[in-house]
């Protein structure tokens, strides 16, 4: 903003001093210029006026060579011829004339002037006494030397001036620039660290423009009423998750206790009791997840797409292969940024959901690029896939194609999505499946050459030291293969 502002300037100064200054300086050594040609004229027909006489009687006087002389001492060079051409008399330096020239001011019959290098030259006819005709002509060489160093005295005047106004203009500009954008600028880096999660973020509000100190003040009183709104959804949040899931988890122990002393009939029907009790507790969990996706912010982080994304399938690999399905993983070496242990969730959900509808034999494909200026992932797999209809709904919450399931998985991606600044899209499979794509922003990335990984159900997982069950136990479908219809959440 700054450079703008002082550019702008600087263009408008600079343009007023063009239509200002360059046409008085052009005009000014016009008239310079045309006042000493006037003056070389006039000296020409002086000389003229003294050869007149003397070579209309063939008589040449010392009045001549007197006015000769004494244009010779000023720098002029000066040269009387008579009609035949011959010289009559001269300074020692004669003036540079050709015989086209001289013809032409005897032709015009009025003296004539051009450029010589350095000098301008006069050429003019003398004439009879009478009107008769020409009896000579005077030649008149006078340097330009004088009325150069003045034209070059003003042009040099003018581009001081020009350079000092030009100056005092950068320096009134950036200062203004400096007064309006600073403020601007801690405003716009409040903004930034607000929608990134940090919400006691407030931005000075004493400095710059009026207008500006106004913006400032109501940007403050918004963080302030978002503050209070997140934190009462947080808090909502978390009351909400511990007064539904401790009686959910007493009446399933209630259950298990009941279902050890119960006959066959009655343990079967306790059963099932426990199977709606545990989908209850998976619905709320998800609730639960789209709750916080959608009212808490995070802070934003950068972290390395190959990173995330081995970590995640050597996580899965386990489930992977107890459901005979091949997990492979080619991700390039990108950064994004998006908000911490999002990508995680999002990963997690979309390979769950994914292993859940795909048959003994399946395949599921996880890539990861750079794509323009947005950081893309791709997880695709040949399952049953979805019609255009449920691709539509998809992320819509309890939005599922099976009663079975919670159709929370896909709303929850799409939230953490969202919330980090990204989009995410569903698309058939080529030869049939779904494919989840994720475009997410482009965040610093580290200087070197891009490194490709590649994970497949075979490959080895990295050591986690417990940390790969742990992870496992989160995701809440690794410990137990689901009981439930599949279906794409």
């Amino acid at each position: 903003m700054t450079r703008r502002i002082v550019l702008a300037v600087l263009a408008l100064v600079a343009a007023v001093l063009g239509v200002v200054a360059v046409p008085l300086g052009v005009i000014t050594t016009s008239q310079d210029m045309r006042a000493f040609r006037n003056e070389a004229v006039v000296s020409a027909a002086t000389v003229v006026n003294v050869a007149e006489e003397r070579l209309d009687d063939g008589v040449h006087g010392s009045s001549l060579g007197r006015t000769v002389r004494q244009l010779g001492r000023g720098g002029d060079q000066v040269v009387v011829l008579d009609r035949t051409g011959r010289q009559v008399i001269g300074t020692a330096a004669r003036p540079a004339v050709t015989k086209a020239q001289l013809a032409r001011a005897v032709a015009s019959g009025k003296p004539v002037s051009y450029q010589n290098d350095d000098r301008l030259v006069v050429v003019a006819p003398v004439h009879h006494d009478t009107g008769s005709g020409i009896v000579g002509i005077v030649v008149l060489g006078r340097p330009t030397s004088a009325v150069d160093h003045q034209a070059a005295l003003l042009w040099g005047m003018i581009a001081a001036i020009a350079t000092a106004g030009l100056l005092a203009a950068a320096l009134v500009a950036i200062g203004l620039a400096r007064w309006v954008s600073k403020p601007l600028s801690r405003l716009e880096v409040a903004a930034q660290e607000l929608g990134e999660g940090q919400l006691s973020t407030r931005a000075p509000a004493d400095t710059g423009p009026s207008e500006v100190r106004q913006l400032a003040a109501n940007f403050n009183s918004m963080a302030a009423r978002l503050e209070a709104l997140v934190s009462g959804h947080q808090a909502t949040v978390a009351d909400v998750s511990h007064q539904l899931r401790t009686p959910l988890a007493a009446l399933r122990l209630r259950l298990d206790l009941l279902a050890q002393d119960s006959n066959a009939a009655a343990a079967a029907e306790l059963a099932g009791a426990q199977d709606e009790i545990a989908r209850l507790s998976r619905l709320v969990n998800g609730m639960l997840a789209v709750a916080r996706a959608e009212n808490i912010a995070t802070a934003q982080v950068n972290l390395q797409l190959d990173t995330v994304i081995r970590t995640r399938v050597a996580a899965w690999l386990p489930a992977a292969d107890e459901r005979d399905v091949r997990l492979a993983a080619d991700a390039e070496r990108v950064w994004a940024r998006m908000g911490e242990g999002h990508l995680e969730q999002i990963l997690d959900n979309l390979i769950a959901n994914a292993l859940d509808v795909l048959p003994a034999g399946g395949a599921i494909w996880i890539t990861g690029r750079e794509v323009g200026d947005r950081a893309q992932i791709i997880v695709a797999d040949n399952g049953p896939g979805m019609s255009q209809q449920q691709q539509k709904v998809a992320f819509r919450r309890f939005a599922t194609s099976n009663g079975g399931g919670t159709g929370l998985g896909l709303a929850i991606v799409d939230r953490l999505t969202v919330a980090s600044g990204g989009t995410a899209a569903l698309s058939d499979t080529s030869g049939g499946g779904l494919t989840v794509t994720i475009d997410l922003p482009l965040a610093r990335r580290e200087r070197g050459q891009r490194r490709g990984i590649h994970l497949t159900s075979g490959a080895t997982a990295p050591s986690d030291t417990g940390g790969q069950q742990r992870r496992q136990r989160r995701a809440g479908r690794l410990a137990e293969p689901s009981s439930r219809p599949p279906d794409h959440d």
